[in-house]
Protein backbone atom coordinates (compact mmCIF):
# COMPACT_ATOMS: atom_id res chain seq x y z
CA UNK A 1 0.00 0.00 0.00
CA UNK A 2 1.46 3.37 -0.95
CA UNK A 3 1.58 6.42 1.25
CA UNK A 4 -1.33 8.72 1.30
CA UNK A 5 -0.33 12.35 1.33
CA UNK A 6 -0.48 13.21 4.99
CA UNK A 7 -2.85 15.53 6.68
CA UNK A 8 -6.16 13.79 6.77
CA UNK A 9 -8.22 13.70 9.84
CA UNK A 10 -7.54 10.36 11.02
CA UNK A 11 -4.77 9.61 8.78
CA UNK A 12 -5.27 11.14 5.47
CA UNK A 13 -3.91 14.56 5.17
CA UNK A 14 -3.18 14.63 1.50
CA UNK A 15 -4.21 12.91 -1.63
CA UNK A 16 -3.89 9.28 -1.36
CA UNK A 17 -0.28 8.73 -1.83
CA UNK A 18 0.22 6.02 0.63
CA UNK A 19 -2.80 5.39 2.69
CA UNK A 20 -3.99 7.50 5.57
CA UNK A 21 -2.49 6.93 8.93
CA UNK A 22 -3.90 7.85 12.30
CA UNK A 23 -2.04 10.51 14.14
CA UNK A 24 -2.64 11.39 17.69
CA UNK A 25 -5.53 10.87 19.97
CA UNK A 26 -7.59 13.10 17.79
CA UNK A 27 -5.34 13.55 14.86
CA UNK A 28 -4.41 11.81 11.71
CA UNK A 29 -2.21 12.19 8.70
CA UNK A 30 -2.59 10.65 5.32
CA UNK A 31 0.21 9.72 2.98
CA UNK A 32 -1.40 10.23 -0.31
CA UNK A 33 -1.44 12.95 -2.83
CA UNK A 34 -4.81 12.80 -4.33
CA UNK A 35 -7.52 10.58 -3.01
CA UNK A 36 -7.13 7.88 -5.62
CA UNK A 37 -6.27 4.21 -5.35
CA UNK A 38 -3.25 3.15 -3.31
CA UNK A 39 -0.19 1.84 -5.10
CA UNK A 40 3.19 0.40 -4.21
CA UNK A 41 6.44 2.34 -4.29
CA UNK A 42 10.07 1.61 -5.05
CA UNK A 43 12.47 2.63 -2.33
CA UNK A 44 15.28 4.93 -3.34
CA UNK A 45 17.11 8.18 -2.89
CA UNK A 46 15.74 11.55 -3.95
CA UNK A 47 18.10 13.59 -6.12
CA UNK A 48 15.61 16.33 -6.99
CA UNK A 49 16.62 19.93 -6.49
CA UNK A 50 15.26 21.46 -3.32
CA UNK A 51 13.97 25.02 -3.40
CA UNK A 52 12.28 27.19 -0.81
CA UNK A 53 9.83 29.04 -3.01
CA UNK A 54 6.09 28.68 -2.62
CA UNK A 55 3.55 29.38 -5.31
CA UNK A 56 -0.15 30.01 -5.06
CA UNK A 57 -2.96 32.45 -5.45
CA UNK A 58 -1.69 34.40 -2.51
CA UNK A 59 1.70 34.99 -0.98
CA UNK A 60 2.03 32.87 2.13
CA UNK A 61 2.31 34.49 5.53
CA UNK A 62 5.60 32.90 6.44
CA UNK A 63 7.48 34.37 9.40
CA UNK A 64 9.90 37.19 8.59
CA UNK A 65 13.64 36.55 8.83
CA UNK A 66 13.80 38.51 12.09
CA UNK A 67 10.88 36.58 13.57
CA UNK A 68 12.46 33.29 12.54
CA UNK A 69 15.73 34.25 14.18
CA UNK A 70 14.00 35.40 17.35
CA UNK A 71 12.13 32.13 17.79
CA UNK A 72 14.94 29.95 16.45
CA UNK A 73 12.65 28.82 13.66
CA UNK A 74 14.07 26.18 11.32
CA UNK A 75 14.51 27.00 7.65
CA UNK A 76 12.11 25.09 5.41
CA UNK A 77 13.27 24.18 1.89
CA UNK A 78 10.95 22.24 -0.39
CA UNK A 79 11.30 20.55 -3.80
CA UNK A 80 10.82 22.90 -6.75
CA UNK A 81 7.95 20.73 -8.03
CA UNK A 82 5.91 20.98 -4.80
CA UNK A 83 3.59 23.99 -4.60
CA UNK A 84 0.93 25.41 -2.31
CA UNK A 85 -2.03 27.72 -2.75
CA UNK A 86 -3.12 29.06 0.64
CA UNK A 87 -6.40 30.85 0.02
CA UNK A 88 -6.55 31.98 3.63
CA UNK A 89 -7.64 35.49 4.60
CA UNK A 90 -4.68 37.15 6.29
CA UNK A 91 -6.85 39.70 8.11
CA UNK A 92 -7.69 39.99 11.77
CA UNK A 93 -5.64 40.38 14.92
CA UNK A 94 -2.00 39.39 15.39
CA UNK A 95 -2.80 36.08 17.09
CA UNK A 96 -5.09 34.99 14.25
CA UNK A 97 -2.41 35.79 11.71
CA UNK A 98 0.19 33.94 13.77
CA UNK A 99 -2.01 30.83 14.06
CA UNK A 100 -2.46 30.76 10.28
CA UNK A 101 1.25 31.27 9.69
CA UNK A 102 2.44 28.60 12.12
CA UNK A 103 -0.26 26.15 11.00
CA UNK A 104 1.04 26.63 7.46
CA UNK A 105 4.61 26.07 8.58
CA UNK A 106 3.68 22.75 10.20
CA UNK A 107 2.19 21.57 6.90
CA UNK A 108 5.30 22.56 4.96
CA UNK A 109 7.69 21.22 7.60
CA UNK A 110 6.05 17.80 7.38
CA UNK A 111 6.44 17.85 3.60
CA UNK A 112 10.08 18.81 3.99
CA UNK A 113 10.65 15.73 6.16
CA UNK A 114 9.03 13.59 3.47
CA UNK A 115 11.11 15.22 0.72
CA UNK A 116 14.27 14.72 2.78
CA UNK A 117 13.21 11.14 3.53
CA UNK A 118 13.93 11.88 7.19
CA UNK A 119 11.31 10.85 9.75
CA UNK A 120 13.20 12.78 12.43
CA UNK A 121 13.54 16.04 10.52
CA UNK A 122 13.65 18.78 13.20
CA UNK A 123 11.38 21.29 11.42
CA UNK A 124 8.05 19.48 11.91
CA UNK A 125 9.06 18.71 15.49
CA UNK A 126 9.49 22.44 16.04
CA UNK A 127 5.87 23.07 14.98
CA UNK A 128 4.23 20.08 16.70
CA UNK A 129 4.41 18.26 20.00
CA UNK A 130 3.16 15.29 21.98
CA UNK A 131 1.23 12.51 20.32
CA UNK A 132 0.86 14.50 17.13
CA UNK A 133 4.62 14.75 16.72
CA UNK A 134 4.93 11.00 17.30
CA UNK A 135 2.15 10.28 14.79
CA UNK A 136 3.74 12.60 12.25
CA UNK A 137 7.00 10.70 12.59
CA UNK A 138 5.18 7.46 11.75
CA UNK A 139 3.41 9.19 8.87
CA UNK A 140 6.69 10.42 7.37
CA UNK A 141 8.30 7.02 7.93
CA UNK A 142 5.67 5.43 5.72
CA UNK A 143 6.80 7.60 2.83
CA UNK A 144 10.43 6.75 3.60
CA UNK A 145 9.63 3.03 3.64
CA UNK A 146 8.01 3.34 0.21
CA UNK A 147 10.72 5.62 -1.18
CA UNK A 148 8.08 8.20 -2.05
CA UNK A 149 7.43 11.87 -1.57
CA UNK A 150 4.77 14.37 -2.62
CA UNK A 151 4.69 16.50 -5.78
CA UNK A 152 2.20 18.82 -7.47
CA UNK A 153 0.00 21.49 -5.90
CA UNK A 154 -2.03 21.53 -2.69
CA UNK A 155 -4.79 24.09 -2.25
CA UNK A 156 -6.03 25.19 1.18
CA UNK A 157 -9.27 27.13 1.67
CA UNK A 158 -12.33 27.76 3.89
CA UNK A 159 -10.23 28.41 6.97
CA UNK A 160 -11.66 29.34 10.39
CA UNK A 161 -9.61 30.42 13.41
CA UNK A 162 -10.74 30.68 17.03
CA UNK A 163 -8.21 32.06 19.52
CA UNK A 164 -8.95 31.49 23.21
CA UNK A 165 -7.83 33.42 26.24
CA UNK A 166 -5.87 30.46 27.64
CA UNK A 167 -3.28 30.59 24.85
CA UNK A 168 -4.88 27.85 22.74
CA UNK A 169 -6.56 28.06 19.35
CA UNK A 170 -8.44 25.94 16.85
CA UNK A 171 -7.78 26.11 13.12
CA UNK A 172 -10.08 24.35 10.68
CA UNK A 173 -9.62 24.29 6.92
CA UNK A 174 -10.14 22.36 3.71
CA UNK A 175 -7.47 20.84 1.48
CA UNK A 176 -7.80 20.10 -2.22
CA UNK A 177 -5.43 17.27 -3.16
CA UNK A 178 -6.70 16.93 -6.72
CA UNK A 179 -3.46 18.17 -8.29
CA UNK A 180 -1.04 16.54 -5.83
CA UNK A 181 0.52 13.13 -6.31
CA UNK A 182 3.05 10.63 -5.02
CA UNK A 183 6.45 10.64 -6.64
CA UNK A 184 8.91 7.79 -6.19
CA UNK A 185 12.35 9.11 -5.46
CA UNK A 186 14.30 6.27 -7.05
CA UNK A 187 12.59 6.20 -10.42
CA UNK A 188 11.09 9.69 -10.58
CA UNK A 189 7.75 8.10 -11.48
CA UNK A 190 4.70 10.20 -10.59
CA UNK A 191 1.60 8.22 -9.63
CA UNK A 192 -1.21 10.37 -11.00
CA UNK A 193 -4.66 9.49 -9.74
CA UNK A 194 -8.08 10.82 -10.75
CA UNK A 195 -9.89 13.52 -8.78
CA UNK A 196 -12.72 12.11 -6.66
CA UNK A 197 -14.68 13.21 -3.59
CA UNK A 198 -11.84 11.77 -1.54
CA UNK A 199 -9.51 14.40 -2.97
CA UNK A 200 -11.09 16.95 -0.60
CA UNK A 201 -10.18 16.79 3.08
CA UNK A 202 -11.44 18.73 6.09
CA UNK A 203 -9.02 19.37 8.99
CA UNK A 204 -9.70 20.37 12.58
CA UNK A 205 -6.52 21.25 14.45
CA UNK A 206 -5.69 22.45 17.96
CA UNK A 207 -2.69 24.71 18.58
CA UNK A 208 -1.04 26.06 21.73
CA UNK A 209 1.21 29.09 22.00
CA UNK A 210 4.50 28.03 23.61
CA UNK A 211 7.02 30.04 25.60
CA UNK A 212 8.85 31.10 22.42
CA UNK A 213 5.67 32.56 20.97
CA UNK A 214 5.20 29.75 18.42
CA UNK A 215 1.73 28.31 17.84
CA UNK A 216 2.48 24.59 18.05
CA UNK A 217 0.00 22.08 16.60
CA UNK A 218 -1.01 19.54 19.25
CA UNK A 219 -3.92 17.67 17.69
CA UNK A 220 -5.26 17.16 14.18
CA UNK A 221 -8.47 15.51 13.05
CA UNK A 222 -9.26 14.98 9.39
CA UNK A 223 -12.23 13.88 7.35
CA UNK A 224 -11.66 12.79 3.77
CA UNK A 225 -14.52 13.39 1.30
CA UNK A 226 -16.05 15.86 3.76
CA UNK A 227 -19.17 17.63 2.51
CA UNK A 228 -17.69 20.87 3.93
CA UNK A 229 -14.98 20.89 1.26
CA UNK A 230 -16.58 19.62 -1.92
CA UNK A 231 -16.51 22.01 -4.92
Amino acid sequence: MTPSSHRELSVNRRPTLLAAATLTAAAALSLSACGGDDSSADKGKDNDKIAGADTGAEKSASPSASAEAAAGRPKIELPADLHYSFEWKRTGDADRKAVLSDGEQFIKATDQAIANQDALDPAYRFYSEGELAASTEKYVQRFVDHGARTTGTYRFYNESVTVRGDGSATLTYCEDQGKAYNKYVKTGKVDKTPVTKKSYVFYNTVLKKNGAGVWVTQDMLSERASSKCQP
